[in-house]
């Protein structure tokens, strides 16, 4: 059902959601695995930035749908457990102790956009696909789309997307700041592994800047942690509406 392989190239951890079977969807397990490997790289002091990416060419469609059901009762307490472990990976990446950037290729949608704008920085292929899609499918956002996104993308583009279910590609991702650089598809990983690069010359001093920026910069309004506790009960919500249609 997938997995997370945590790479590492000079100062740089690479970590690939890997499950091209389903466009590197997540399960809950995968979600577990990604809090696992960031815990490693925030135990390493050589390392001093990390790349996130997927496997195959396309970075994550969302959750893994072999392993959701959307008509369980969501406030069960395996089903609430797994849904937990996928909403707290994106907390752990955007916790990560250093400098970290999204490589996104092919689509990022759902779960996988929330994994996008759990990063600092975002280097994305010209034609992406980058979509929240929950309203789509008769959901309510989770995973605190909102703050996460806001912060990145602003007021604007966050309603764009989050309530009016708009698709971009990643040209205009880079247009309205969404991303740092909309790259070739083949040229991606490479550019941001040279991003990368830089704060790994020196991982002391990278994990320190990182905190320094995450607090003056925040994201504004409620925490994140609060942010997902928020949207869980209006997307349980949904998901019991939308089974029952």
């Amino acid at each position: 059902m997938g997995g997370i392989n945590l790479d590492r190239s000079g100062g740089t951890a690479i970590l690939t959601v890997d499950s091209p079977e389903v466009k590197n969807g997540l399960t809950p397990q995968m979600g577990r695995d990604l809090v696992a490997a960031c815990e490693e790289i925030d135990a390493d002091p050589a390392i001093g930035a990390a790349v996130i990416r997927g496997a195959a060419g396309t970075f994550c469609s969302g959750a893994d749908r072999r392993t959701w059901n959307p008509g369980a009762d969501q406030a069960e307490d395996q089903t609430f457990r797994d849904t937990s472990a996928v909403y707290q990976s994106f907390v752990r990446v955007g916790r990560l102790a250093v400098p970290t950037i999204a490589a996104v290729r092919g689509a990022a949608v759902g779960a996988g956009i929330n994994l996008m704008f759990a990063t600092d920085l975002r280097v994305v292929a010209e034609n992406a696909r980058l979509l929240a899609g929950f309203l789509r499918i008769g959901l309510h956002p989770g995973g605190g789309f909102f703050t996460i996104a806001a912060r990145t993308a602003g007021r604007e583009a966050t309603a764009a997307m989050g309530l009016f279910s708009q698709e971009i590609d990643g040209v205009r991702a880079a247009e309205i700041g969404l991303a740092w650089a909309a790259v070739p598809d083949e040229e991606v990983e490479d550019t941001a592994l040279a991003l990368a690069a830089e704060p790994a010359k020196d991982p002391a001093l990278a994990r320190e800047a990182t905190r320094s920026f995450r607090t003056e910069l925040g994201p504004p309004g409620i925490g994140w942690d609060a942010a997902v506790e928020f949207e869980r009960a209006t997307q349980m919500w949904s998901q019991r509406r939308r089974s029952a249609r």
